[in-house]
C-alpha cells in the first residue's frame, strides 16, 4: 500500500506537494530575552516557483507577476515568520501565509464594467471650477474678468 505524500491545497485545482517547499530557521528579531539569543525560532519557507511541476506556466507568470517583491530573480518565492516564540508556530504561520499569498495572487480579478460619470458629480466640478476661477479673479484686483 503506496501512501500519497503530503499535500497543501491552495484551491480546488492547485494543490502543492510539501515536498516542493524547503524551510529554514534563523534567530528571530525583536524581544525574547535569553529566548531569542538562543533558539532559532524564525522560520522561512522558500518555493522553488520557477522549477515548480505542479503549477502551469500561466500560473507561475501570474504568481511572479503579482508577489513580485516576494519572488527573486532566481524565481525563488519567500515568506518568513517570526511572531511566535515556538518554532512549531512558526513553521504552521508560514504555511497558512503562504497558502493565502498563493490563493489572493491566482485569484481571478472580475473584470471592470465601464459606468458614466453621474451628472450632478460633472455638474459639481464645474461649479467648483468657476468658483476658483471667480475667486482668483477677485485675488488679481480684476473684477471684470478682462485682462
Amino acid at each position: 500500500m503506496a501512501m500519497n505524500p503530503p499535500v497543501i491545497s491552495i484551491d480546488g485545482d492547485v494543490e502543492i506537494p510539501m515536498s516542493e517547499l524547503q524551510f529554514a530557521t534563523s534567530r528571530s528579531s525583536g524581544p525574547g530575552g535569553q529566548n531569542v539569543n538562543k533558539v532559532e525560532t524564525r522560520v522561512t519557507l522558500s518555493f522553488d516557483l520557477a522549477a515548480s511541476p505542479s503549477l502551469s506556466p500561466e500560473q507561475k507568470a501570474r504568481i511572479a507577476e503579482r508577489l513580485a517583491t516576494r519572488v527573486t530573480k532566481a524565481g525563488i518565492l519567500r515568506v518568513t515568520a517570526q511572531r511566535h516564540r515556538s518554532q512549531g508556530a512558526n513553521r504552521k504561520l508560514v504555511l497558512e501565509r503562504f497558502v493565502e499569498l498563493l490563493r489572493d495572487a491566482l485569484a481571478e480579478e472580475a473584470p471592470r464594467r465601464p459606468t458614466r460619470v453621474p451628472r450632478l458629480t460633472k455638474r459639481k466640478r464645474l461649479d467648483e471650477k468657476r468658483r476658483r476661477g471667480e475667486l482668483k479673479r477677485q485675488r488679481s484686483g480684476d473684477l471684470d474678468g478682462e485682462i
